[in-house]
């Protein structure tokens, strides 16, 4: 039998590796602003056309390589970071391994410049595909700068997976936010074509924050500060008011580097039970400091995971922290032990004599007798069944409130013109109710209307023909640097939905018009729902994009619960609800319609 197993050659082993550290353009961009971080610079600037695609560049004012250490650093392996298996559990570095510059080098173009302080001249090193092609001296400002260029051209097949430039984009402006965030001390800039997207100097946490998702998030913050003998907790998180329907801005920072931990995460909602609805999601920004001892960041290639020493003693921390100090700045309800409300008597004018409260004796007073009908007898055996004398029962049924007299008014008078027009009666301003052959149907009113919406939304986009109305005052609408990427990418769609939007200064956009069952306060609103979906889109179709849309905007449209409706609006609502395609089943699956018949009604008095 012939030997089957055999060595894997270099260049195919390189692009393998390259495989579980770049996965896409965002991948080298991280690997690259953390190399920059690591070599102690103060400005890092971050260049990329066509998503980074076609070009990466950064620029980094650290220490440098010398020329040694410049053809050492894209071997596998090679690194300056660690010595021993030991240093891995005391690591203060974002990288490690040695893989990064390797891996990228083994499926782009990458030309390298970098110059120590104390050398006159620095090293240019270009290669392709792992090969060198050449090294030589240049003249180079301190720091480096390296390019990336034409990334997976040697593997088509794993640049045909890649996304469009908009889905590209978004993934490297997150793994900026992710670096940036942390290192508020580092001068970042990130430009994209000719755009700048990003210009933040030097500042503090709260600033930083600020600075890269607008300045309306100021208001939105709440400082979180904890130390413990396990680990220090600070950073901040976002008022229950702002909360999202999608998880937004929602960071874990483990020694500055980010992580994800749906354990630590189910911590921070836990402290906002009762603040929030199901289904809202808060924000929040939080470090933990912590010994690197008590922590294993290697467990996952990008690093983001890490395994805690402790975890279910740092999730009470989280939690903890997290409810004192929405306790702190008055946002979570609290109970004040000391003090009993009803004991808060109203303070007397000065000089009041207090008196001690009198008792009254009725000497004739017998309870046995009713004083308007005489000495009634009292006995046991008078009603041994217990029940109630029927002139009891009737005087507690003339107790029963009624209806007005303008409504029992309205009734008759509904009756004898229309004897065969259904009456509805509205439940709890959530249900309506009618009777239907030997039974009741109970319509849920904002899950009816939104699929109203819906479906005339998709026949109007069918006809290409959305109605829409022009505001009396034109709204100005701002974006942080990412949002305003997405919001860029659906300008078309949104037009298409009847809205008169366009591009106004930085980050920013002007709406003119609306669609015609929207309201102006719900504009803001639609916008941050479309942003938020279009970031988890998975699908392809421009059909199914479109219908995600109309549901959004369907469901900002529809009427609440809690709004109040009279006979012809309810009337209204139901004949548009059975003129619909689809009426028994709202937008998420859930009933509209629930049919109940006697006999379910007789079970429940059983």
């Amino acid at each position: 039998m012939p030997d089957l197993i055999h060595l894997l050659p270099d260049s195919v082993a390189n692009q393998i590796a390259a495989g579980e550290v770049v996965q896409r353009p965002a991948s080298a961009v991280k690997e690259l602003l953390e190399n920059a971080i690591d070599a102690g610079a103060d400005q890092i600037t971050l260049v990329v056309r066509d998503a980074g695609k076609t070009y990466i560049q950064v620029i980094d004012t650290g220490k440098g390589m010398s020329e040694t250490d410049t053809r050492m650093s894209f071997e596998r392996h090679a690194t300056s970071k660690i010595n021993t298996a030991e240093d891995i559990f005391t690591l203060h570095t974002k990288g490690f391994r040695g893989e990064a510059l390797a891996s990228i080098a083994a499926v782009a173009q990458v030309e390298l410049r970098t110059r120590p302080e104390d050398e006159e001249l620095g090293t240019c090193l270009k290669i392709e595909g792992s090969t060198v092609k050449s090294q030589e001296f240049c003249n180079t400002p301190k720091g480096t700068r390296i390019e990336v260029k034409n990334l997976f051209y040697n593997i088509p097949a794993r640049r045909n997976f890649l996304k469009s430039d908009n889905v590209e984009l978004r993934h490297i402006i997150d793994e900026f936010q992710r670096v940036a965030i942390p290192h508020p001390d580092i001068h970042f800039t990130l430009i994209n074509g000719k755009s700048e997207l990003f210009d933040l100097p030097k500042a503090g946490l709260r600033q930083r924050i600020v600075n890269i998702f607008g300045k309306k998030f100021n208001e939105k913050l709440v400082p979180v500060d904890e130390k413990t003998p396990i680990l220090k907790l600070h950073g901040f998180i976002g008022k229950p008011e702002f909360a999202k329907k999608t998880r937004g801005e929602q960071f874990f920072f483990a020694n500055d580097r980010f992580i994800r931990n749906g354990y630590l995460h189910k911590a921070v909602c836990s402290a906002f039970e009762g603040l929030l609805q199901d289904g809202i999601h808060p924000t929040y920004f939080l470090f933990l400091e912590i010994d690197p001892a008590r922590i294993d960041v290697n467990i996952h290639p990008t690093k983001t995971e890490i395994k805690f020493e402790d975890e279910k003693a740092i999730h009470i921390i989280i939690r903890t922290a997290v409810k004192h100090a929405l306790g702190q700045y008055n946002i979570a309800p609290t109970l004040d032990f000391e003090t009993d409300q009803q004991f808060n008597m109203p303070e007397l004018p000065k000089g009041t004599a207090i008196e001690a409260p009198g008792i009254t004796v009725d000497p004739t007073f017998n309870p046995f007798e009713d004083r308007r009908k005489g000495p009634r007898p009292v006995s046991i055996s008078s009603n041994p069944s217990g029940s109630r004398p029927t002139q009891d029962w009737e005087s507690l049924m003339n107790d029963l409130p009624e209806l007005d007299a303008p409504t029992r008014q309205q009734e008759q008078i509904e009756i004898q013109e229309t004897p065969t027009r259904k009456h509805f009666t509205q439940v709890g301003k959530k249900y309506i109710l009618t009777s239907h052959g030997s039974g009741l149907i109970m319509i849920h009113q904002q899950r009816a209307h939104e699929r109203i919406c819906f479906e005339r939304l998709m026949a109007s986009l069918e006809n290409k023909n959305i109605p829409s109305q022009q505001l009396l005052f034109p709204q100005n609408i701002s974006f942080s640097a990412s949002d305003f990427q997405v919001v860029q990418s659906l300008m078309p769609q949104l037009r298409e939905m009847g809205f008169d939007i366009d591009e106004f200064g930085t980050h920013e956009v002007v709406v003119n018009g609306i669609p015609l069952t929207l309201e102006s306060n719900d504009i803001q609103v639609v916008l941050d729902q479309l942003i938020e979906n279009e970031k988890d889109f998975r699908g392809n179709e421009k059909e199914d994009h479109l219908q995600k849309m109309a549901q959004i905007l369907a469901k900002v449209s529809a009427i609440k619960i809690g709004k109040k409706m009279e006979q012809e609006e309810m009337h209204h609502l139901v004949d548009e609800l059975f003129a619909c395609s689809s009426p028994y089943v709202s937008l998420n699956g859930k009933p509209v319609i629930i049919n109940l018949n006697l006999e379910d009604i007789d079970k429940s008095f059983n």
